[in-house]
């Protein structure tokens, strides 16, 4: 790498920082006084930066938004694409359990969020996105041909991790912990499933 590259990628590194702590930032504001409230001159502000330094990265509070969801919803495409290469088997199931755990807890912060602003989320477009994601996600550990109760069992798995974030914040304990009981509740619910759908 010679000393031009070597300057670009510091300067693509540093731009990245920026745009990884404008998100940060707005996502302690939007928890903090909600959405609506926040505005992108409280952000620069709390950044310590210039509303046209702030305008370089996003345009407006939605273009932020839509650049975390992005960040969540890479890991999750990932996690769809590779179980959608792996046999359905229950091993494979509980591997994307597992993975998909590991996911939410780097995204905790937007999942609170998502949780405490349900009504905007619901009217941006990454409501939409998001909705969608989760359809395919449910789609990974459900057989296609599945009983209804068996149905309900594999979309309950993947909102016990997602309520389990969100109400368990309160509940005394280690949050790995805690991490590992939903997601043995996630499992045992999916491995239900799972030997339901072989039963005639």
């Amino acid at each position: 790498m010679d000393a031009t590259e070597a300057t670009d990628a510091t300067k693509r590194q540093r731009r990245g920082n920026t745009r990884q702590r404008i998100q940060d930032v707005a996502l302690e504001l939007f928890a903090e006084q909600g959405y609506e409230k926040t505005s992108l001159r409280e952000i620069a502000e709390r950044l310590g930066v210039t509303k046209a330094a702030l305008y370089y990265h996003f345009k407006t509070k939605e273009d932020i938004l839509v650049g975390l969801f992005q960040d969540l919803q890479r890991p999750i495409d990932e996690l769809i694409e590779w179980a959608n290469t792996q046999p359905r088997t229950l091993d494979t199931k509980r591997e994307i359990l597992l993975r998909y755990s590991e996911a939410l807890t780097d995204a905790a912060p937007l999942f609170r969020f998502m949780q405490e602003n349900q009504a905007t989320v619901r009217e941006l477009s990454v409501g939409e996105t998001f909705k969608d994601r989760m359809i395919r996600m449910i789609d990974t550990i459900k057989e296609p041909d599945a009983a209804l109760p068996d149905q309900v069992r594999c979309i309950s798995a993947l909102f016990t991790m997602h309520a389990g974030m969100f109400l368990l914040r309160d509940v005394e304990g280690d949050p790995e912990d805690k991490r590992k009981a939903v997601l043995e509740v996630a499992i045992d619910l999916v491995t239900q499933a799972h030997g339901g759908s072989r039963q005639p």
